[in-house]
């Protein structure tokens, strides 16, 4: 079975030889391959070079486009700052002002170079590994997008003393994402992933209002297309866990602190893709640590159950500790046989 039968496989709830392994790769692709992180951010060929490198050598079933929050941000006209071999940043909000919201071209039917230079990663996996894996492209939320264009601490204010225009900002943000992901399943990507991390900071009710909406929207536009959508929110999402059912993901993404038994009774019928802790086990703990919390996850999961780690896998994460995930899952589905 190659990886992208197990993707279809899984999604369908039948038998795999193996579970997939989903782990989501950025800065570790980058060094692993000895690049620079900024000409990971910014250059394609680097970043295709780096995730094909890293399913060669840490076994995966997953090529990602994913790279940092900003693409849509910087081709709206953010000013994001790239360091030589540093995670990009913003210093000073888009919209600094509501009257501000007016004068923004958002990237809608034309989109900047750090949007096309996505497009054309996915074209370049989609060239070399298409037919057999998975290609994941990637989208920020429509209140993740928000939070990047107004700013984190001022979008959390918004959302209590201006609710209104909140929702006038997350209407043009929306367009972006859905126009986005259409382009990216056009140009050769199975998935499309979903980034709201900022949603794990607001009520449930806030949630249902400012977040599940728009995400709905944007898993609608990849739908139509054929597409497979997977929604990752980073954190504690417990007090979400319900409402997050109701998103349209075909995949979604449990962070360690989430009790994953509880996440797979939430998501009936919806394949549920995690939970390694990322930090203490991938990162800081041994190679049996490490295949010890993929059988955890692997007596609960059941078959819509995909492996990885709960976020982002660390940089400096050690070699080992990775191939023991790809080893864990060798050894569970020879287990079952």
């Amino acid at each position: 079975m190659n990886p992208l039968q197990r993707l279809r496989h899984v999604l369908d709830g039948t038998p795999v030889d193996r579970v997939p392994n989903f782990d989501i790769f950025m800065a570790r692709a980058a060094h692993h391959i000895g690049a620079r992180l900024s000409t990971y951010y910014l250059d394609h060929r680097v970043l295709c070079a780096a995730n094909l490198a890293v399913l060669e050598d840490f076994r995966l079933d997953i090529v990602q486009a994913i790279s940092d929050p900003y693409r849509e941000a910087a081709d709206t006209g953010l000013a994001v700052e790239f360091p030589d071999d540093g995670l990009p940043g913003n210093r000073t909000p888009l919209i600094a002002d509501h009257g501000d919201l007016g004068r923004i071209r958002f990237p809608v039917s034309e989109f900047g170079p750090r949007m096309t230079d996505r497009l054309e990663a996915i074209r370049t996996l989609h060239t070399a590994v298409g037919a057999e894996v998975p290609v994941m492209g990637w989208v920020e939320g429509a209140l993740a997008e928000a939070a990047d264009l107004r700013g984190v601490g001022n979008l959390m204010m918004d959302l209590v003393m201006n609710p209104g225009w909140v929702k006038e900002l997350l209407e043009r943000c929306v367009e972006v994402e859905m126009a986005f992901a259409r382009a990216q399943v056009e140009a050769g990507a199975h998935i499309i992933g979903l980034g709201d991390a900022v949603a794990s900071q607001i009520s449930p009710g806030m949630y249902r209002e400012f977040a599940l909406p728009y995400e709905r929207r944007i898993f609608d536009a990849v739908r139509q297309l054929g597409g497979v959508s997977r929604l990752h929110i980073c954190g504690n999402t417990t007090h979400l866990l319900e409402d997050m059912a109701h998103s349209g993901a075909e995949i979604v993404d449990i962070d360690w602190m989430v009790d994953m038994r509880r996440a797979v009774q939430c998501f009936d019928g919806t394949v549920v893709c995690g939970n390694i802790d990322p930090v203490a086990v991938l990162l800081q703990g041994t190679p049996e640590q490490v295949r010890d919390a993929v059988r955890a996850n692997a007596a609960t999961g059941g078959r819509r159950w995909i492996s990885a780690a709960g976020c982002e896998v660390p940089d400096g994460t050690p070699a080992v500790n990775l191939l023991a995930h790809h080893e864990a899952l060798l050894e569970i589905a020879e287990a079952g046989r």
